[in-house]
């Protein structure tokens, strides 16, 4: 990373929601940035309040503000956003810094053209909310004039909340339905567990620690073994027995199928933000 001793703040982030401020105390956790080295905006003072109390960090109303002294400017806002954000703060971005984008349907060359030049560092990034606990993936896609030096320190930066992923901008849009919308999915997936175990006698509260954390450690076995997710299915499935009689339920229901489809509609209702 070159030298930039002229910005006054490591990171600056346009926005103060749930994702950036997840994203933030991510990177204050794991010491990549210290608070004071970060500006956060928002257009609620209420917002600013709470993170500037609570995690000790620069805050301001003004975007152009952190548009200046910010070697590396998160654009942590919503997509309908962009342009209105974009065209405020352009005139004080340089090719100096560092841009990262979090919003669906925003491509690389779409972020160039609002911004009005080729020659700006931007990588296009996909987050999701897991990041709140540090357990969050990033995929990652960078433009032409990122250096790999400044690919490397950006997902430094983005490791301070999870682990990230380099991909291809093509497949941006998948990994919005497969990581960043998925965790509502799992949600629900957790709910109807409970609800059906409370159903069955089960406190709420019990009934929600036994379903997140079978969900937890079953997705920490696909993790660490290895295996198929089918080859690890199978293993609880014994012949005649209770699992094999709840998978076979769910197949009736349609219940992969279901998944699937849900999946295909997020991804194209992430393709259509770019039109």
């Amino acid at each position: 990373m070159e030298n930039t001793a002229a910005f006054s703040r490591k990171a600056g982030f346009i926005g103060a929601g749930n994702m950036a401020t997840a994203m933030m105390s991510g990177i204050v956790a794991g010491g990549i940035f210290k608070p004071e080295e970060i500006i956060m905006t928002d257009v609620s003072g209420e917002r600013l309040s709470f993170v500037k109390e609570k995690y000790g960090v620069a805050v301001t109303s003004d975007n152009t503000e952190a548009a200046r002294n910010a070697e590396v400017l998160i654009l942590a806002v919503k997509p309908q956003y962009y342009t209105q954000v974009i065209t405020e703060i352009a005139p004080f971005v340089t090719d100096r810094q560092i841009i990262i984008t979090i919003a669906p349907g925003q491509t690389l060359e779409s972020l160039a053209g609002r911004f009005g030049s080729d020659s700006l560092k931007i990588v296009r990034t996909m987050p999701n909310t897991p990041a709140m606990v540090g357990a969050g993936i990033t995929a990652v896609t960078p433009n032409a004039n990122v250096s790999d030096a400044e690919l490397a320190y950006v997902r430094t930066i983005l490791g301070g909340f999870g682990i990230t992923e380099v991909i291809s901008e093509n497949l941006m849009d998948v990994v919005v339905s497969v990581s960043g919308s998925s965790p509502a999915y799992v949600f629900l997936f957790i709910e109807a567990m409970a609800d059906a175990a409370v159903a069955d006698g089960m406190p709420r509260a019990q009934a929600y620690r036994f379903a997140a954390q079978a969900v937890m450690g079953s997705a920490k076995m696909v993790l660490e073994t290895g295996r198929h997710p089918a080859e690890l299915k199978d293993m609880v499935c014994s012949p005649a027995g209770t699992t094999i009689e709840a998978v076979r339920v769910l197949e009736e229901k349609g219940f992969r199928s279901a998944v699937i489809e849900a999946m295909k509609a997020c991804t194209e209702r992430s393709r259509s933000l770019a039109k």
